[in-house]
């Protein structure tokens, strides 16, 4: 596979080329935590994280939900 480089929260990253979201979370240690994740300014659907292809280039902001009360 092939290496391309994104943005994550600002800050350089080089993923698989042919990765999902959900492989991106996995690979920077957010899988499984409860996220948003806006790809190019547009909001990415939870229900796609493993369908949706990372390309190079993209610009992700990815927030982890705090609970309290």
């Amino acid at each position: 596979m092939n290496e391309i480089e994104i943005l994550v929260n600002g800050k350089a990253v080089v993923a698989l080329g042919d990765g999902t979201i959900l492989d991106l979370l996995i690979q920077i240690g957010m899988a499984g935590k409860r996220v948003a994740v806006e790809c190019n300014r547009e909001i990415v659907p939870r229900s796609t994280y493993g369908e949706r292809k990372v390309c190079d280039g993209d610009r992700f902001e990815i927030v982890v939900a705090v609970g309290g009360g």
